[in-house]
């Protein structure tokens, strides 16, 4: 239970925070409107930062499906427990959009178009080739597992590696996530378009389930690649 807790404390963070971010930059008349890929790239890095801080040394700060899957697949965490970590990310990620929701409520009504106001809760590709966006999210989960690895190998001062994790997820998005917004976590994507289909917002469209299923599918597939990527040449 307390791993429970801690994955759905963890993600609850990380989307607060990231989608948080994405809703300054995106709705009117907040003051961060127009900051640029560059500050949600940092501050989905601080995110995940600080969900890791928060709740690391519980559960190992998962946070992320797929990387639930890749350290099983790389026999560093029993699959006994995946659906349970699993469990507690999704909730936790439909708590923290919910949160966000609240937070910037004055300014739904004050953003017209529908695509910016379901860009803060789930990620939508630049150039829709489905083909192309699945191999984006496969490669940024696959970098990401394989990161996170590489990083565990490694001997860091206490309390470091939090920070380090942090900045490869920034790496990721200032290099990787300009085609498809990286989800590279279907906890991320998934919790929060969730979360847009069912919440009251001041005129919201569709929550496009017809994308919905890729970067599920892609983090997945990306985080198995990584796992296995690592576990044959380490």
């Amino acid at each position: 239970m307390s791993n429970f807790l801690a994955e759905m404390l963890g993600t609850m963070i990380l989307v607060i925070l990231g989608c948080g971010v994405n809703a300054g930059i995106a709705l009117k008349k907040t003051f961060a409107n127009g900051g640029g890929w560059l500050m949600g790239a940092i501050g989905w890095g601080l995110a995940v930062m600080i969900a890791i801080y928060s709740v690391g040394q519980i559960s190992g700060a998962h946070i992320n499906p797929a990387v639930t899957v890749g350290l099983a697949v790389a026999g560093e965490f029993d699959w006994s427990h995946v659906p349970t970590y699993i469990a507690g990310q999704m909730i936790g990620a439909i708590i923290g959009a919910t949160l966000v929701y609240f937070q910037y409520l004055p300014h739904w009504k004050e953003t017209d178009d529908a695509a910016t106001k379901l860009g803060v809760f789930s990620t939508s590709p630049a150039v829709k080739h489905t083909p192309a966006n699945l191999i984006s999210e496969i490669i940024g989960t696959a970098i990401l597992v394989l990161g996170l690895l590489a990083i565990g190998a490694n001997s860091f001062a206490d309390g470091l590696n939090p920070l380090i994790v942090g900045l490869l997820i920034t790496s990721i998005g200032i290099s990787l996530g300009g085609t498809t917004g990286y989800a590279i976590n279907p906890a991320r994507d998934l919790g929060p378009r969730i979360a847009h289909a069912i919440l009251p917002i001041a005129g919201k469209g569709d929550s496009d389930w017809s994308y919905a299923w890729l970067p599920v599918v892609g983090p997945v597939i990306g985080g198995v690649v990584g796992a296995v990527v690592y576990i044959t040449l380490w």
